[in-house]
């Protein structure tokens, strides 16, 4: 079956009109093999599979690479064809936003802290594009990369507080050899910073050896693992330590935990997470 590309709402909604059964992949594009996995686990949940490809400009900051982001539709297509997907959904932004959007969804405090805190409105233009994008395809299934985990608990939420008849189903992390989480920000790392790079793995790796092995005293292991990092260069915006089930701080009673990470190497901002359960 050939990759159907569709960049416009009613020509996808027309196109999905007879499916009973939908799996979403929502992407900004420049795919690598974490989002081909997200695929293929679209195609266990349902016989029809959209992956949309569209960089929101709702979810980037003033300074941030919109502008820059790579768009690599051609290539993206070509991976998703390789990989059994069918429908590609990839409008403009003037399809996705015909009038300025001033109606958003406002996300829980919690978008305001982790990556919230130094990317203000982030998770608000995320949950907002995620839910024109839910009433767009009307998925019974999404799928979601565990790499992005605060990403991935608002919008468990976002389904939650709205009643959104939407199973969210979560993918591992894929990762390099080397530990490094795949990211499309990863192109931007030269050879030397990308060798670093897989540091900030297993620092993770570190922190949750220590607590396993009786260590709670979270706000000195983060504390020290940044500054470990920041020494040997990185620009730490955190490293914290946190319930899996809340993503608020970790305290002696959790033991669904999740430690999270994001650094700069160079101008590349990186993240971070691996999740963990105390016996």
């Amino acid at each position: 079956m050939a990759l159907e590309i569709i960049t416009d709402i009613a020509s996808l909604r027309a196109r999905l009109a007879q499916e009973r059964n939908i799996a979403l992949v929502p992407t900004m594009g420049n795919l690598h093999a974490g989002h081909i996995h997200l695929v293929r686990l679209a195609l266990q949940q349902a016989p029809c599979v959209v992956t949309s490809i569209f960089v929101n400009p709702l979810q980037f900051g003033a300074n941030e690479d919109l502008d820059n982001y790579p768009r690599t539709l051609d290539a993206d297509c070509e991976k998703l064809a390789a990989a059994g997907a069918q429908i590609v959904f990839a409008p403009s932004v003037s399809e996705m936003y015909p009038v300025a959007q001033t109606m958003c969804v406002t996300s829980p405090p919690i978008a305001n802290e982790l990556c919230g805190a130094a990317r203000p409105g982030h998770f608000d233009g995320v949950a907002t594009v995620v839910m024109k994008l839910f009433n767009i395809v009307q998925p019974q299934t999404a799928i979601f990369g565990k790499k992005d985990f605060q990403q991935l608990f608002i919008i468990r939420e976002l389904v939650r507080q709205f009643n959104l008849p939407i199973n969210i189903v979560a993918g591992d992390t894929q990762r390099e050899d080397s530990g490094l989480a795949l990211s499309s920000r990863n192109g931007y790392l030269s050879n030397a910073q990308k060798q670093e790079a897989q540091r900030l793995h297993r620092t993770l790796q570190l922190i949750v050896d220590n607590v396993q092995q009786g260590n709670h005293d979270y706000a000195a292991i983060e504390a020290q693992s940044s500054q470990y990092l920041t020494q040997l260069g990185w620009i730490v915006d955190y490293i914290s330590i946190r319930s899996a089930l809340t993503l608020m701080p970790a305290n002696a009673e959790d033991k669904e935990l999740v430690v999270l990470a994001a650094a700069r190497q160079g101008k590349t901002r990186l993240i971070d997470n691996i999740e963990f359960t105390l016996s």
